[in-house]
């Protein structure tokens, strides 16, 4: 049976959390990313008890973690070709670490808001300047910063986006292009 405050892992997902309640059959877990989540008990398994097996392959999967730290592995660049008189587009990063020195105490709603309005202020910033193109880099992970970046720009009329430059950006970046009105 389950207590509060017990670590749990949910099978068959990559969940972790810990207990918060417990009624009848249901478990009700604050998940490590600090959503209330709730659970059959044959969902969960506890991980508070960790045997000297599991400690044995942390400790293996750290050192092999920290050799492919150590040996830098060779990249392939592909040049890109340029047009002489094409200027290149500011690139905007808007992974939490270069937006704010330490991201610590943010919830995934403050972190996503704050990409949100980073994002919404460069590209009044461009339609202001009549900057004609910019390029967002978002990352890949589970693709909520970029679906809220798509739903951002959908707002606008005068804007057309696409996928970044794979070869430049891989499937981290979306490219955006700002139709000029003449003045």
């Amino acid at each position: 049976m389950f207590n509060k405050g017990d670590k749990v892992s949910v099978l068959d997902e990559a969940i972790n959390g810990v207990v918060v309640s417990v009624k009848d059959k249901e478990v009700t877990i604050e998940t490590e990313d600090g959503f209330m989540m709730t659970f059959f008990v044959n969902e969960l398994l506890k991980t508070n008890d960790t045997s000297n097996l599991m400690d044995s392959i942390r400790r293996v999967n750290r050192d092999e973690v920290e050799k492919e730290k150590a040996i830098p592995k060779p990249r392939s660049f592909v040049k890109e070709r340029k047009d002489k008189h094409e200027r290149s587009a500011p690139e905007f990063d808007l992974h939490i670490e270069k937006l704010v020195p330490n991201k610590q105490g943010m919830s995934n709603y403050d972190i996503l808001t704050l990409q949100s309005e980073t994002a919404k202020r460069h590209i009044e910033f461009a339609i202001r300047n009549r900057i004609p193109k910019i390029v967002f880099i978002h990352g890949v992970g589970e693709g909520v910063l970029k679906a809220e970046l798509d739903f951002l720009l959908g707002r606008y009329d005068n804007i057309a986006f696409q996928e970044g430059n794979y070869q430049k950006y891989g499937q981290g970046a979306t490219e955006v292009f700002i139709k000029q009105n003449s003045k």
